[in-house]
C-alpha cells in the first residue's frame, strides 16, 4: 500500500478557547492509503501540543510508517497497527490517521460501512453535545449559546476566573438544555468541591476532568462529594490507563487522537465496561473526516462529544454528522462504504 499525506489548516467559527488556551486556526494532516487496485482509504491527524504533537511531528511519523505499509498485507489490520506501534511509541494522532485510513480502505474493499464491519447499529448512538468554549465577555458568550440553539446537550468549557458567571449566562440563554462541564484540569480538589453547589444550581449533568491528569486521589475525593458523574479525559489515554481510574471516577472520555487507533478505542471501551465505568468519546478540532472514525463506534458509548467538525467554518468534507437539520446533535451515519466521507468539490 502506498501512503501519502497533505498538511492543511482549518478554522473554527469562533476562537476555540479552553482553560489552557486556544486559537481559531488548526493544523490537520490528511492521510491516504492506496492499494494495488487503486482504492483509497482516508484518515486524519489532528495533533495536539498538549500531547506533544504538531504537524511536523505527524509528518515525521508518517515518513517512518510509509515503508512499513508498503510491504504490509492490507487485510491484517491488527498486525499493521501493532507494527507501527512498535516503530514509534507515542505519536497517537499520526497513528490514528493510518488506523482510520486502514479501516476506511477495508470497508471500501468489502463495500460496507465500518459500523457494519463491527456489527453495530447507528440508531443506538447517544446524542452528541455541542461545546461552548470560553468567551472573552458576556455578550459574546450569550451570542455563542444562541447560535447553538437546537442542540439539546451543551458542553461548557470552564477553568477561568469567571466560571460561575459563565454557567449562569449559559443557563439563562439555554434554560432547557442538558449541561455538561469540562474544566480541562484547571481546578484543585477542594476548589472543585467548592464549585459543586454552582453545578447543582444550574442542573449540570456531568463533570469532566476537573483536576490535573495525575491526581487520581484527588478524583477519588471529588467523586465522594459530587452528586453528578465525574469523568476522566486527560487522565486516560489508552486502555492500560483505565484500571487505575476504577473507583476514582465514574467514566472515561476516550479520544482517537489520544489513543492512536480505532482498535485501541474498542479495547478502551471493553476495558472500561469490565471495570464498571461509563464511556464517552470526545474529539479535538477535526474535520468530518476525523470525526467519522469515532462516529462509527458511537453506538457503544454512554455519552458522545463529537462536535469538532460542527465547530468549523470551513469543513472540507461531508459524511457522518451531528448537524442534520431538525435533529441537531443526532449522530447520523449512512450505508456508504468505509468511513462514508466525501471531499467537498
Amino acid at each position: 500500500m502506498q501512503l501519502t499525506w497533505d498538511v492543511t489548516e482549518v478554522h473554527t467559527k469562533y476562537p476555540f478557547i479552553i482553560a489552557r488556551g486556544g486559537q481559531a486556526r488548526w493544523p490537520l494532516i490528511w492521510v491516504r492509503l492506496r492499494d494495488a487496485d487503486g482504492l483509497e482509504g482516508w484518515g486524519e491527524a489532528a495533533p495536539s501540543r498538549f500531547y506533544g504533537e504538531n504537524a511536523d511531528s505527524v509528518v515525521a511519523a508518517l515518513q517512518r510508517f510509509a515503508p512499513l505499509l508498503a510491504q504490509a498485507d492490507g487485510w491484517s489490520l491488527e498486525a499493521i497497527e501493532r507494527e507501527i506501534g512498535t516503530a514509534l511509541r507515542w505519536n497517537a494522532a499520526a497513528k490514528v490517521a493510518v488506523s482510520a485510513a486502514l479501516h476506511d480502505l477495508h470497508g471500501k474493499r468489502l463495500g460496507v460501512p465500518v459500523w457494519k464491519l463491527w456489527g453495530l447499529s447507528p440508531a443506538e448512538a447517544p446524542p452528541s453535545s455541542f461545546t461552548i468554549a470560553i468567551a472573552p465577555d458576556e455578550a459574546t458568550l450569550r451570542q455563542r449559546v444562541r447560535d447553538a440553539a437546537g442542540y439539546p446537550v451543551l458542553k461548557v468549557k470552564l477553568g477561568s476566573p469567571r466560571d460561575r458567571e459563565i454557567l449562569r449566562v449559559v443557563r439563562e440563554e439555554a434554560p432547557h438544555a442538558v449541561l455538561r462541564v469540562d474544566a480541562n484540569a484547571a481546578w484543585t480538589p477542594k476548589g472543585t468541591v467548592a464549585m459543586l453547589d454552582c453545578l447543582v444550581e444550574h442542573g449540570v449533568e456531568l463533570l469532566e476532568q476537573p483536576l490535573a491528569p495525575h491526581d487520581i486521589e484527588g478524583f477519588r475525593f471529588v467523586r465522594q462529594h459530587a452528586p453528578m458523574p465525574v469523568f476522566a479525559d486527560e487522565s486516560c489515554l489508552v486502555a492500560t490507563d483505565v484500571a487505575k481510574l476504577a473507583g476514582a471516577v465514574d467514566g472515561i472520555n476516550l479520544k482517537l487522537m489520544k489513543c492512536g487507533s480505532l482498535r485501541e478505542a474498542l479495547r478502551m471501551i471493553a476495558t472500561a465496561r469490565a471495570h464498571g465505568l461509563q464511556v464517552m468519546a470526545g474529539c479535538m478540532i477535526e474535520s468530518t473526516l476525523g470525526i467519522a472514525a469515532a462516529a462509527h463506534f458511537a453506538s457503544l458509548l454512554d455519552f458522545a462529544d463529537l462536535d469538532g467538525a460542527a465547530l468549523l467554518a470551513d469543513d472540507p468534507f461531508t459524511g457522518p454528522t451531528i448537524e442534520t437539520p431538525g435533529a441537531l446533535g443526532t449522530i447520523t451515519l449512512s450505508d456508504a462504504p468505509g468511513l462514508g466521507v466525501t471531499r467537498r468539490s
